[in-house]
């Protein structure tokens, strides 16, 4: 996938820092967190060893029977067909949430074998799930991915020149009409594709909006067939509920989020899990209205008010059904 992401720059200060811990790459579902790592292993390492628990349920049982760094790589060397050596491997443990005795062992790589580099990749659903008997508090180092930036849009594009630009500007001052028109076509673009690398790559690839809107309803088919992961079953119709609201309670004119507008009758105490399980899916951003604009910003948060957005624009105007009409090959 000819894809420039941020996260390549930042992955590479964890692989010089000196005092690199190992890695979880967290996000959700879709966002690209195995592109990411696997091809910062090509770039940085002379060879990638990925060992994924989702498709190779087996390798659980290496963390599941010992905590001993050296057995537990040779069992994946043998398993794996890999060759791994400290420092010149990047080992990635991808969907690591299916495996919580993986994430427990990730203490043992700090302590005892910091010269192994490993990064692991795993839904903030999943981890948050996963309930691993001893999460590796401060033994690991955890870096959030989102969805493609407008910049990282334009990059995948072949847009450096508008990349550049942007990157010039210092004040605020219109923009001559040479940048303003581009900028606001592939803007427009964006609006239509969002960030999801799937759809981007769709775009970039075939210029066919009618593929963009079969991916995102595939990506919204299957955070929707998570919610039915909530351990509390009685909880998913209104994590659903909530969900399929956004767009109207975007739409209106109120300045907070109406409970009412999800179910006649309802109540804040009766959804607020459904909406924190949303957020720790990273599914959505709870936003407070802020009552004045002085720093510290959240020290001027009104709790009692908020809206809730969506983590893609793609993704919100897809659930949106807004029609997306045809779009000239060269924009």
């Amino acid at each position: 996938m000819p894809m420039e992401r941020q996260i390549l720059s930042r992955l590479k200060i964890w692989k010089e820092s000196s005092h690199r811990k190992p890695l979880i790459l967290k996000g959700a579902r879709q966002v690209g967190k195995t592109w990411a790592l696997k091809e910062f292993g090509s770039r940085s390492y002379e060879n990638v060893a990925c060992f994924n628990f989702e498709e190779h349920s087996e390798y659980k049982q290496f963390f599941e029977k010992t905590k001993d760094i050296d057995r537990i790589l040779q069992n994946l060397m043998m398993a794996g067909g890999y060759q791994i050596n400290p420092g010149s491997t990047l080992v990635i443990l991808d969907e690591i949430q299916e495996c919580p005795d993986a994430l427990t062992a990730l203490k043992y790589f700090c302590e005892n074998a910091p010269e192994y580099h490993v990064a692991c990749a795993g839904s903030l659903l999943g981890i948050a799930l996963s309930k691993p008997v001893s999460f590796p508090v401060g033994k690991v180092e955890s870096i959030e991915l989102g969805p493609m930036t407008f910049t990282e849009f334009l990059m995948a594009d072949g847009d450096n020149n508008l990349v550049e630009y942007l990157g010039s500007l210092d004040i605020l001052e219109p923009l001559p009409d040479a940048f303003f028109n581009p900028l606001y076509e592939k803007l427009k673009m964006y609006f239509v594709t969002g960030g999801m690398p799937e759809s981007v790559y769709s775009w970039i690839k075939e210029r066919d909006t009618d593929l963009i809107q079969s991916v995102l309803s595939n990506i919204l088919g299957s955070y929707e067939r998570d919610f039915a992961k909530h351990p509390d079953l009685k909880d998913f119709p209104k994590i659903s509920m909530i969900w399929k609201s956004i767009p109207s309670q975007l739409s209106r004119e109120n300045k907070k989020f109406i409970y009412k507008a999800v179910k006649e009758g309802a109540r804040a105490r009766e959804y607020e899990d459904a909406i924190q399980w949303l957020s720790d899916a990273g599914l959505i951003y709870k936003i407070y209205r802020n009552t004045a604009p002085w720093l510290p910003i959240m020290a001027y948060d009104d709790l009692s008010a908020f809206k809730i957005y969506m983590g893609d624009v793609g993704l919100l105007r897809r659930l949106s059904l807004l029609v997306v009409r045809s779009c000239h090959r060269n924009i």
